[in-house]
């Protein structure tokens, strides 16, 4: 898998890019539950208030608080205090607009404070600010005032009568004054900060009310003001997710279309041997769906490894920072959950991933088959055991991917039920700690999202492990090709072609043997084939004629001997030079979809039209061209089905005439003609190969009667070579098989021609 992944190098930029944009989409993401917590425990709870430390505050008021803390001067330094005397009449009127109890008495304005000077000055002012709360409640200083009455001389009583509770409490010595309010700063001392924070909140509200603050707007504008910041994140993660998810697409897409490069390209360098250890339907399934799954695992790929453990880790560290961390011991148990569900299903399907591409594989061959072979299985009307073959393989495929599809199908209503689970565990302990003070509601519900944040993260990374074993699985058979070691390759240092030799073929003693055979099917083929001349190969069916010529163009390497071609071995110069000289018509005549112009042209399709037209002459392919609807233009199907077998050979000898090489090669080419056609195309070919090699593989005695040179094999082995009238007498092989083709008046008749 890793080894795929290095062809990405040059998308390495767009990677760097995604990987950012990961980042900024989970820091995006992870902002967003704290503003949900802030909407509701300020913005809902506080009424827009954030800070215990009130932005503006009575002078008569601030002078109360004073008395509780002995950091008078330290909070003094973060406020200004401002009166109609030193605010000129355009500011003090804007003042009184916002704050009308400045018409009655001077106010103190907090100073802009830094992010760590305002938590300082929260922290000196909460406490007193809730002392001076319980001081100035009605219940609790009527209550302190009785107390103070009855401890204090008679004398003194009617003097405390009529002075406010804070009137008394600032005559009061300090060690009095600690002695009666002791319970109540023992009292707040003990309040959780929650409760703390939000007592000192009350406090501000009142005041503001006091001061004639319209908290409605104060409220509302705090919502609004959240509210927009946290839509603005929330169009940042999204416009990120969908950049990131067209760059990922872009990346596999071009992952993609560079293996299917490299796999074509290495497919199209494989010898006759190694197509022997690939069906031609694996390749094509490896080409297509194998390499579809690694596309399709690409592009989540990135936002498993770079965007979910952002947001797993991130998700956790937010959690240990909201409220009471003893709830993290919910989300352990999730991610518990979660990795023994993935776990058992992981292994559980692992094994069968491995059997679903091969049983596509299977049905892709079945098919293939069925529809190459259509002809001969109608014409033995053996549709129905066919289509019973294919309905095998059809239901074996389907049964194992109904096994895999129902078996990862318990993975989302597990995980839908951890989730749901995890929800309820956190509501039930989240709603007793925010009824003892321990957290907010606001709290509560980040903590949910958090967690969620944290269980979709691994169920991300359980996505992938349904693709990822898939994926191994088509990594590893791609990767087969690709490491697939030719049987056949070019030399290191090639060397030139012998031009004084040109078009000189010679075996010498030549054997072969196919790939882990158990015996050699050619046996010490020693014979030489000339320019100017032609050389005929003829034998019984399965005497080796076909693997001579697949020898020549290096389908196949010789076992033992050499096989040289221009004066030069053909394992010493490259291939391209050495199918360059030679022009080859398989016995099977191959057309491809085009037209009849770019079958004929096929080896250059610059090639002028009287050149392509020559060929199509001498190959006798003329008079059906013209007929025609488009000549040359007319359509070829794929693999030249809509053309019959004699047409087909013709257009394919006359690709191979028009490609002019050194050194001509007919696998038996001519069996489909008739023989009025076959005669005519030879005398034509015959001036158009005046200074060419033809070699020549026949079945038809009459094809080669003409030749000057015809080898005689049985079995593998060279039983005879000569020209026809030597052979007629000397070899008993080619007499026979020349008498069960044609009369011995017709044979004396045809070599006395010769």
């Amino acid at each position: 898998m890793l080894k795929l992944f290095s062809y990405l190098r040059g998308s390495l930029t767009t990677v760097i890019i995604i990987v950012l944009l990961l980042c900024v989409q989970a820091m995006a993401d992870l902002a967003l539950p704290d503003f949900t917590s802030k909407i509701v425990n300020t913005g809902i709870q506080s009424g827009g208030i954030e800070n215990q430390a009130p932005e503006v505050i009575r002078e008569s008021q601030m002078e109360n608080l004073l008395i509780f803390t002995e950091d008078d001067d330290q909070i003094l330094e973060d406020y200004t205090l401002i009166s109609k005397d030193n605010l000129d009449q355009k500011d003090y009127e804007k003042y009184v607009e916002d704050y009308p109890e400045l018409a009655n008495q001077n106010l103190y304005l907090q100073n802009k404070l830094k992010a760590n000077e305002q938590e300082e000055l929260n922290s000196l002012i909460e406490k007193p600010l809730i002392m001076l709360s319980y001081i100035q409640n009605e219940e609790t200083a009527n209550a302190l005032k009785q107390q103070i009455l009855e401890n204090v001389p008679a004398s003194q009583s009617f003097y405390f009568t009529n002075l406010s509770l804070i009137e008394i409490i600032k005559s009061l010595p300090e060690n009095t004054l600690n002695q009666m309010l002791g319970e109540y700063k023992t009292k707040v001392d003990q309040m959780q900060d929650t409760i703390l924070d939000q007592a000192a909140i009350s406090a501000v509200k009142t005041e503001y009310q006091a001061i004639g603050v319209n908290l409605d707007n104060l409220q509302n504008g705090y919502i609004v003001k959240k509210g927009l910041q946290m839509l603005g994140v929330a169009l940042i993660s999204m416009t990120t997710a969908v950049i990131i998810i067209l760059l990922s697409a872009r990346i596999a897409a071009r992952l993609g279309k560079i293996l299917r490069n490299k796999v074509f390209k290495k497919v199209l360098s494989f010898s006759t041997k190694e197509f022997s250890e690939f069906s031609v339907a694996s390749l094509i399934t490896r080409n297509t769906n194998d390499i579809q799954q690694i596309q399709m695992l690409i592009v989540i790929l990135f936002r498993v490894v770079v965007y979910s453990p952002i947001m797993g880790i991130g998700g956790f560290v937010k959690v240990l920072n909201q409220g009471d961390s003893s709830m993290a011991w919910i989300i352990g148990l999730a991610v518990l959950a979660i990795m023994f569900i993935v776990g058992t299903l992981f292994m559980i399907t692992m094994p069968k991933f491995k059997k679903l591409q091969e049983l596509t594989d299977k049905i892709n061959q079945v098919a293939r088959e069925i529809l190459t072979g259509l002809p001969v299985i109608r014409a033995f009307n053996t549709e129905k055991k066919e289509e019973a073959r294919f309905d095998v393989a059809n239901k074996n495929l389907m049964k194992t991917n109904v096994f895999v599809n129902r078996t990862m199908s318990i993975m989302m209503p597990g995980m839908m039920f951890v989730m749901n689970s995890v929800m309820i565990l956190i509501v039930w302990f989240g709603g007793k700690n925010v009824d003892s003070g321990v957290i907010q509601v606001g709290d509560m519900m980040a903590f949910i999202q958090y967690t969620m944040y944290i269980v979709m993260s691994f169920l991300m990374i359980s996505m992938v492990s349904i693709m990822l074993p898939r994926a191994q699985v088509s990594a590893k058979r791609i990767n087969e090709v690709l490491d697939t070691k030719l049987s056949i390759e070019d030399p290191e240092n090639p060397k030139k072609f012998d031009e004084t030799k040109k078009g000189l073929v010679e075996f010498k003693n030549v054997s072969f043997r196919y790939p882990d055979a158990d015996e050699e099917i050619l046996h010490d083929i020693d014979f030489t084939a000339e320019p100017g001349k032609t050389t005929a190969i003829i034998g019984s069916t399965g005497s080796g004629k076909s693997t001579i010529i697949n020898l020549l163009p290096r389908f196949y390497d010789v076992t033992e001997g050499e096989l040289c071609v221009d004066g030069v071995n053909v394992k010493e110069v490259r291939q391209k030079d050495l199918r360059d000289i030679i022009g080859i018509v398989p016995q099977k005549g191959m057309l491809f979809s085009g037209t009849i112009e770019s079958n004929i042209k096929y080896a250059d399709e610059n090639m002028s039209d009287e050149k392509m037209i020559q060929a199509a002459e001498i190959a006798q392919a003329t008079e059906f061209i013209s007929k025609k609807p488009k000549g040359y233009k007319d359509e070829i199907a794929q693999g030249g089905s809509n053309v019959s077998g004699g047409q087909k050979q013709r257009l394919a000898i006359a690709r191979a005439i028009a490609k002019d090489p050194e050194i001509f090669i007919f696998d038996d080419s001519f069996s489909a003609l008739d023989l009025k056609t076959d005669a005519q195309l030879r005398e034509a070919l015959a001036t158009k190969t005046k200074n060419k090699t033809v070699i020549i593989v026949a079945q038809r005695i009459s094809t080669i009667l003409n030749a000057d040179k015809i080898v005689v094999l049985d079995e593998g082995s060279i039983v005879g070579i000569g020209t026809h009238k030597e052979l007629m007498e000397t070899n008993e092989t080619y007499r026979t098989i020349a008498l069960s083709q044609m009369s011995e008046e017709e044979l004396k008749q045809e070599g006395s021609d010769k």
